[in-house]
């Protein structure tokens, strides 16, 4: 591959220099000619030696003609050697730069991520050399989140999986009770499988190369499908829904798969640490939608506030750290952002805010 690019840099510094010199060539050629032409049609007056000048001459003589002829030939071509000479660092000057930023990326292919400090007189340049160093930062970002992402699921992944492997093998030595083994074992695999499930989705949410299809959506139409998939749980701890929607219907260009799983998230994580009620809110604003969703609970731990939305991080009978990272990057997919904080009355308080 550097081969290649080698010769495709020799060609492009050949092909300036054929460019020019040939233009050179051609325009002195012209100009000669006329020049040629002008003495011949007595423009200029031929009783002068115009070969004196030079000192090769004893004076005036019939052949002036041909002694101009021969001066302009050395003039033209002491000018095209000039020519030549100039074209090629000006061919030098073109080529350097793109050599240049041809080796940054190659090594950002090779994942060397740090951005150049290269300036450039030409804009064009400049641009190029401030777009290659965005899409470097850019990759490093990427390749930092994706090493730590790793180190976070091979931690997450081991302990249910030790779980497992602890109690199957207490079954087949005889040490444990079969039956709260198994129960304890399809407690951990379900653990497992939910926390699988939500690393595939957040890897597909976050994958660059990902399509999603954007159509037209009621959003108080997916809150309350939302609340009815989570309607079981509520009930069983003596939870209610209640909704605040500024309309009764908000239509909005959004992934309607991916804002459903944001509110699924958000409301799931309310009934885990609500008292008595959540609150569903969907309000139009003059640049913005905000989805948001309350609970009485008892807050979010002010330490962990700040990094609530952080990938693996847990606050007080958390479940894999994930649900709210998911959330985030939803809203990330649709040019929004997502924020969390307490109430004065008391509880969490989530809002997802969408650009219209």
């Amino acid at each position: 591959m550097e081969a290649k690019i080698g010769k495709v840099k020799i060609k492009l510094r050949r092909r300036i220099l054929a460019a020019f010199s040939a233009v050179l060539f051609f325009s002195f050629l012209f100009v000669g000619l006329i020049f040629n032409f002008a003495i011949r049609t007595r423009l200029f007056d031929s009783r002068v030696d115009y070969g004196a000048i030079l000192g090769y001459s004893p004076g005036p003589a019939p052949g002036s003609i041909g002694s101009a002829g021969l001066l302009l030939f050395m003039v033209v071509g002491v000018m095209f050697v000039v020519a030549l000479v100039v074209t090629y660092f000006l061919s030098n000057s073109i080529t350097r730069p793109i050599e240049k930023l041809g080796e940054f990326a190659v090594g950002l292919g090779r994942g060397e991520f740090a951005p150049n400090d290269y300036e450039f007189k030409d804009r064009e340049l400049e641009e190029l050399n401030l777009a290659l160093n965005k899409s470097a930062r850019q990759l490093a970002y990427y390749d930092h989140e994706q090493k730590t992402f790793f180190q976070n699921v091979s931690h997450e992944l081991r302990t249910p999986l030790m779980s497992i492997k602890c109690y199957a093998e207490g079954i087949s030595f005889g040490l444990m009770e079969p039956k709260e083994a198994t129960e304890t074992i399809l407690f951990e695999t379900d653990r497992l499988s939910d926390l699988v499930t939500d690393l595939l989705y957040i890897s597909k949410i976050d994958n660059i190369t990902t399509a999603f299809t954007t159509r037209q959506s009621d959003l108080t139409e997916i809150i309350r499908d939302c609340a009815h998939r989570q309607q079981v749980m509520a009930d069983k701890t003596g939870i209610t829904f209640e909704f605040d929607f500024s309309e009764d219907t908000v239509y909005f260009e959004c992934i309607s798969e991916l804002v459903s799983r944001a509110v699924d998230n958000l409301t799931s994580n309310a009934v885990r640490y609500a008292k008595s009620k959540i609150i569903f809110s969907c309000r139009r604003t003059d640049n913005s939608i905000e989805l948001r969703v309350a609970d009485d609970g008892a807050g979010i731990d002010p330490e962990v506030l700040p990094h609530v939305f952080e990938r693996f991080i847990k606050g007080k009978d958390g479940n894999h750290g994930i649900g709210l990272a998911i959330v985030k990057s939803i809203a990330q997919q649709h040019g929004g952002w997502v924020s969390a904080e307490n109430s004065c009355a008391g509880g969490a308080s989530f809002t997802m805010t969408l650009p219209r």
